[in-house]
């Protein structure tokens, strides 16, 4: 007599799957609730109970875990000795092990007490999952309700099968990898602990048309342990959203969020990653038009994100021009309206709730990076010239600072009444991401701006080069063994500088 176990927590399907095996000559063993469904469908059951001879114990901690279940899963069917053994036993061969887990992530993500997260801790079930994946060459493993129909046509056609049972077992490890590893980052949150091994469980989304190229296959994964801006997002319109989208909005709605507590709303325009405008108004309109105008010209193809809500006003202005991504807190009705002119444009609503990550990681060759998101340094702000800057300039000082922290290495940003003058970056020398703003922005005055660096500034290239513009203020982390070059040409210029012991590098 060949057996099937079933024994299900998502019952999706089980029934029509308990039929087709059973019409394929199985006999049917399972337990609680799965047997219960299977006999209420008019299918003949058999309790694991009654197969084992040992009754559920321990409020059905244990029922599954005994020799003649794992003994009839994992024994070897072509060797002789592993054969007069189960005989002997009186164990018969269960060819098929269809099982999915106690809801862990469920709870989890629920938020329900400790003692019922322990109870959804399933023993019984990854035990025999492992077997049988183990065993793959002579039992099939099902965890997926997906697979009850593949599984049962190569029942009927028989012939080699291996592929398949490879697929099968392949599925079923990485189902109790993925399980362990919520339990485990569980106990790690609970302790505040670390162990030698850091596992992370990532549920597929979906692939993604391509990736950075278009010769280059991506996806995309989900973390359901980690809360971010993009744990709910809803998109109302538009394509489906692409590898450089996702991670260049990745970027702005962080940028944006940065700005969550200030009064007004922050619009962030961004082109490849790199913040392009950013300006903070008492509206989106006026925040968007701000942005707008730091650079009209980057903007173009790129992505907006706003921490606020997005009205009809500001939509109109925007469906002026070509946009790739459009991200806010929340749209108006009339406003998703009006963007609906601009069938291809994505809108996003973003759970700016959820707050940044803690943690960051980044491959590099075969090692994973782990650290700390840049978001809880404790920034000082101690005024090191002669001058100290006017209120006006400190608020503009600590805007340029939040930009600063999304730029890419070396960076610096001017900013003048709440909106960014330029954006520079990405350049082996601070100074030549300076003058590239000079470069760039020929006819701007910026005399009054404020500067803001993401590390120290090892000469005073920097602030001559600024204090010829009219650069009245900077904010920089110091730290430099040539600080008081810096310090002395700000105070030769009449320039206040702020040193904050923080720096923002961005790789």
């Amino acid at each position: 007599m060949k057996y099937a176990l079933l024994s299900v927590t998502d019952k999706t399907d089980i029934a029509s799957f308990a039929r087709g095996l059973a019409e394929a000559g199985f006999t049917i063993l399972s337990t609680g609730g799965t047997l219960a469904a299977i006999r209420e469908a008019g299918i003949e059951a058999l309790a694991v109970e009654d197969y084992t001879g040992f009754p559920e114990m321990l409020g059905g901690r244990v029922k599954t875990l005994h020799p003649k279940v794992h003994g009839g899963i994992l024994y070897k069917r072509d060797d002789a000795e592993h054969k007069e053994t189960v005989r002997a036993s009186e164990i018969g061969d269960i060819d098929l092990v269809c099982v999915n887990l106690y809801p862990f992530e469920e709870t989890y993500l629920s938020k329900k007490s400790d003692d019922e997260l322990i109870e959804n801790i399933d023993i019984g079930g990854p035990s025999m999952v492992r077997s049988a994946a183990k065993n793959h060459k002579d039992v099939y493993i099902v965890t997926d309700p997906a697979d009850y129909e593949k599984v049962l046509e190569a029942i009927r056609t028989g012939g080699d099968q291996m592929a398949l049972r490879r697929e099968l077992a392949m599925k079923a490890f990485s189902l109790t990898a993925y399980y362990d590893s919520m339990i485990a980052r569980y106990f790690a949150e609970a302790t505040n602990s670390e162990a030698k091994t850091f596992t992370l469980g990532l549920k597929k989304d979906g692939d993604l048309r391509y990736g950075e190229n278009p010769h280059q296959k991506a996806a995309v994964y989900t973390d359901p342990m980690t809360e971010g801006y993009f744990s709910h997002l809803q998109q109302f319109q538009g394509k489906e959203l692409s590898y450089n989208n996702l991670n260049d909005l990745n970027t702005a709605v962080s940028l944006a969020g940065e700005f969550v507590e200030e009064e007004g709303i922050v619009c962030v325009g961004l082109k490849h990653a790199t913040p392009c405008g950013v300006a903070l108004a008492d509206s989106a309109l006026d925040a968007y038009k701000g942005m707008f105008e730091a650079d009209d010209t980057s903007i173009f193809g790129g992505i907006v994100a706003f921490n606020g809500v997005v009205d009809a006003a500001c939509a109109e202005e925007m469906v002026k021009i070509f946009l790739e991504v459009v991200a806010a807190k929340d749209f108006t009705p009339e406003a998703l309206e009006i963007f609906t002119k601009k069938k291809n444009l994505r809108v996003l609503k973003v759970d700016y709730e959820a707050g940044a990550p803690e943690k960051e990681l980044r491959l590099a060759s075969g090692k994973v990076l782990i650290q700390d998101t840049d978001t809880d340094g404790e920034e000082g702000y101690d005024v090191v010239t002669e001058k100290a800057p006017t209120s006006a300039e400190n608020v503009d000082l600590l805007f340029g600072m939040k930009v600063v922290k999304y730029v890419r290495s070396n960076a610096v940003v001017l900013v003048k009444d709440k909106k960014t003058l330029g954006i520079g970056g990405g350049e082996t020398s601070r100074i030549w991401a300076l003058e590239n703003i000079f470069h760039h922005h020929p006819e701007r005055d910026f005399a009054g701006a404020s500067l803001a660096s993401d590390a120290f500034f090892p000469f005073d290239d920097c602030v001559k080069a600024a204090a010829e513009k009219g650069v009245s203020a900077v904010i920089q982390p110091g730290g430099s063994i040539r600080d008081e070059d810096s310090v002395k040409a700000c105070n030769e210029a009449g320039m206040a500088m702020v040193f904050t012991g923080i720096r923002h590098f961005r790789h």
